[in-house]
Formats: C-alpha cells, structure tokens, sequence
C-alpha cells in the first residue's frame, strides 16, 4: 500500500479535554482526552492501521525501505506526530538532549515543534527563559514556586509556530489546542507541576536545562519547521482559487500528512481515501506522485 490511514494512541493525560473527540473526530472511548499520538512507532503508544494492525508490525513485516533513506540513520522510527488539549496548564517541564537521554533513559532526547490549532483569548506558552538566570536562582525559584515568573510567555495565537530544542524549559498552557512535531521519544522532566500529586525530575531537570534565553527561530522558510529530524511544511486550499495540491514521495522519505481542516480526497497510484479534520496519513517512501483535493490545512512532515 501507498498510503495508510492511521488511528491514533489515544492519552487520558489529567489534564486533558474532549475537544479531539468532539472537534477532530478523534475516535476513542476515553472521557477525557489529553494527547493523541497520530503518528507514532513509540512502544508507550503506536498508532494503527484501519486493518488493526499497529504501525509498528507494519513497517516490520515490510522493512526499512518504506521509511525512505535518509531514515537509515535512526536505530528506530525517528519522529512522533500529536495533537495536544490542555484543558489545564501542562506541566513546566524539560527534555533532555539524545546524549543524555541515551545513557540514563535509553532512549533518544527530544527536540520538538509546536503548531498552534487553536487557544482561548487569553492563553499562554512559555518557552525558555526571559534573561539568563543561574542554577542556584533555578533552585531557589523551584522552591518558592516562582519559576514561571522567569519563564518567557508567548500568547498563545492560532497558527503560531515554535521550535523547542532539548534543553529548553517551556510548558503549554491552559486553553491550548495543537499539534506537535517532536523526536520519537516519551523522556519529559518535570520542574513544577502547579500542586498536582505527580512525581517532579529536579536532579535531571538541572542536568540537561539551558539556562540562557531562547533565540526563538526564524530561518526556516519555506518551512514551517526544519531540523536534524523532520521538516515541517503547510498546504492550504480554499476550495475554490485553490483546490488541489500535488507533491512526490521519492526514496528518501515517507510522508506524514495531517489534516488539521476541511474535507476532500487524498490520493497516490492507484489508492486514495476521503479525509476530514484529524486524518492522518502516512505515504511510504518511493509511493510517487501525490495529489490532494479540496479544502484543507494540512501538515506534511518528512525526514531530511
């Protein structure tokens, strides 16, 4: 098959809501939530193929070669793709680098990419911090409970776009919906948790915290996002001036398309399937040409 239509891993995470369910037709049987791992080889959470079959056994019963070659270089499937509700403000928090994160988790660290789908007027993300600060002040903050006076708030405005390497602190707050481009990787360390009984990382969180100010980056273009791991672009058709899209899916890479709006057909060869808000499908590399029709916002992310 060329392409696959994925079902996600679906995560009641405290803190979650039921816009995903209500909104993006998330199917699950969950009263609340959280995140929703829409492209996901990761063993806490893999997403599935209409056939039932995960997407992990998948990819093993047909080899490597559907993931393209410039993924050759992973030891496993290198990128995690969710969308996140945060009902209430999420965690501060911070993710280790692969260095560190291979020797005391085993697995890789996290980099990750946030797309704003939507927020409350008056929402809020932190990311980094707003001067430099030393690591006893760091301590002395997560004592008094002061932490997110330091942190840099970002109005959370949809369509907004933010790179958040390893290493720098940041925390999603209430309100928040949006998808995540992110390392294959479930390593988080929590600084401050805003009372809730959940165990705290200080001791690693000290490790691997830059504690100089994020320099939030702008020369990606024409990408949405750009790093060692995924390239993130965006397609937009109105329906009418603009109804369709095309693209190839060469031997480098598969592609992950995620439909963040809209209704249309998506196909590659002889394949294609209807799509609405929160499909998400994975087109195996070497799959060709690409077209998608009608009215969408979409993501499309592969491995450079």
């Amino acid at each position: 098959m060329a392409i696959l239509k994925l079902k996600p891993a679906c995560k009641d995470y405290l803190w979650g809501g039921r816009r995903l369910i209500e909104e993006f037709n998330i199917d699950c049987d969950k009263k609340i939530l959280a995140e929703a791992w829409i492209l996901s080889c990761h063993v806490d959470g893999t997403a599935i193929l209409e056939s039932g079959e995960s997407l992990t056994k998948y990819i093993d019963r047909h080899g490597a070669k559907i993931l393209g070659t410039n993924c050759k270089r992973f030891k496993d499937f290198p990128i995690l793709i969710k969308f996140i509700d945060a009902r209430e403000n999420l965690s501060v928090q911070v993710h280790p680098n692969d260095e560190y994160a291979l020797t005391h988790e085993g697995q890789l660290g996290k980099s990750e990419m946030w797309y704003v789908l939507d927020a409350d007027k008056n929402s809020l993300l932190w990311c980094g911090f707003k001067k430099k600060i030393s690591r006893d002040e760091f301590i002395a903050r997560i004592k008094n409970n002061s932490l997110v006076e330091v942190l840099n708030a970002v109005p959370a405005r949809r369509g907004e776009v933010i790179f958040i390497p390893a290493g720098t602190i940041h925390a999603v707050g209430k309100g928040v919906l949006l998808a995540e481009i992110q390392q294959n990787s479930n390593v988080s360390y929590r600084i401050f948790d805003y009372g809730r009984n959940r165990p705290l990382h200080i001791n690693k969180a000290l490790d691997v915290t830059n504690f100089n100010p994020l320099i939030l980056r702008d020369e990606n273009y024409p990408h949405l996002a750009a790093c060692d791991y995924f390239v993130v672009d965006k397609i937009t058709l109105d329906g009418k001036i603009l109804s369709e899209a095309k693209g190839m899916v060469d031997e480098k890479s598969f592609l992950s398309v995620l439909i963040l709006g809209g209704y249309g057909k998506i196909s590659c060869g002889d394949e294609e399937f209807f799509y609405r808000k929160g499909d998400s499908f994975f087109l195996t590399a070497g799959a060709g040409a690409w077209t998608i029709q009608g009215s969408c916002d979409a993501l499309l992310t592969t491995i450079p």
